[in-house]
């Protein structure tokens, strides 16, 4: 039976003469590195180890720009939708504007991935399409649509569409969302003097009617209410979203063209069949009086028919013709 051989025993460690132990030639190695990369991660926090530990980490993974659409698409859209209705008092309106800003969001898309605040890009073509005085000319928004169940949102509703346009644009960012008024004047598109008159002027009618809501606080407290509490129908897919405006993309482009192709051909035309060089008008014609109207001849009386049978039975050449006869 063999033995396996057993592994020798661990050396003794040396001691010094007043009983301390003393450590071997590799532990001082082991120590003097560990010491040294110390010092070195003191010296340098940001070293060539701190980078290899930092290259090791994967970097997060890039959103492509649909699946960032998608992003913004989904957190801003339904607070979009209910914060149009406000300005509209219009359900189906209201989600035709959010998805008509998302889709113009889409074709600039490089412009609107860079913005600093691109909700606030979305949020301010909504406000514009949804305000637009156009939308009095559809058949579908000349009948009321049928007002919020609760009385005291009747009432704030009602209030809010009574305001002008720009002032209850004004009352709804400043009051309702709560951007400072240098934004809201931005936004707008007015001096930071007129928007405060604005906001004054809203605050005042509101606080007119409703009087419970002159408190700022409570007015925006009323506000997301009201917006909340309706059943408001979110707009379209981010997908569909996508594809429509592609879709309206191609349609403009394919207009621009045959607008730009009947251009030329009715340029091209112009050109063939203009005259090339400058013909004098007319003058007016003017009435001359005096002058016998033009008229043909008449019927030969008897004298004349006697005459011309004459003329036609004497010889047609000869000396007679020629010599007047002496009476």
């Amino acid at each position: 039976m063999t033995q396996t051989p057993s592994c020798p025993p661990p050396l003794p460690e040396a001691e010094a003469e007043d009983g301390t132990e003393v450590n071997t030639e590799a532990e001082n190695q082991t120590a003097n590195k560990a010491g040294s990369k110390a010092e070195n991660q003191a010296e340098n926090p940001d070293g060539p180890e701190a980078e290899a530990d930092f290259e090791l980490t994967p970097p997060a993974p890039a959103l492509t720009p649909g699946q960032a659409f998608d992003a913004l698409y989904a957190f801003a859209a339904p607070a979009l939708v209910r914060q149009t209705y406000l300005l509209t008092g219009r359900r189906e309106l209201a989600r035709e504007s959010v998805e008509r800003a998302f889709q113009l969001a889409w074709q600039r898309w490089p412009e609107v991935a860079v913005d600093r605040d691109p909700a606030g890009w979305v949020r301010a073509a909504a406000y514009e399409y949804a305000m637009s005085p156009w939308h009095r000319l559809r058949l579908r928004h000349r009948a009321p649509e049928p007002p919020p169940a609760a009385l005291d949102d009747r009432r704030l509703l009602s209030v809010l569409l009574s305001l002008p346009p720009a002032y209850r644009r004004t009352v709804l960012l400043y009051d309702g969302l709560g951007i400072g008024l240098p934004e809201t004047a931005a936004e707008t598109e007015a001096s930071t003097p007129a928007t405060a008159g604005r906001l004054l002027h809203a605050r005042e009618v509101v606080a007119a009617r409703v009087p419970e809501l002159a408190d700022p606080g409570e007015l925006r407290l009323r506000l997301t209410e009201l917006g909340s509490k309706e059943s408001l129908r979110t707009a379209a897919k981010p997908v569909v979203v996508r594809s429509g405006s592609e879709r309206r993309a191609r349609r403009w482009t394919r207009a621009a063209i045959a607008f730009t192709v009947l251009l030329i051909g009715s340029t091209a035309f112009t050109l063939r069949t203009a005259p090339d060089h400058y013909e004098a008008p007319q003058a007016p014609a003017a009435t001359i009086s005096g002058v016998p109207p033009r008229s043909g001849p008449g019927p030969l009386s008897e004298e004349e028919q006697e005459i011309r049978v004459k003329l036609r039975s004497t010889f047609q050449n000869g000396p007679e013709r020629l010599r007047p006869e002496l009476r």
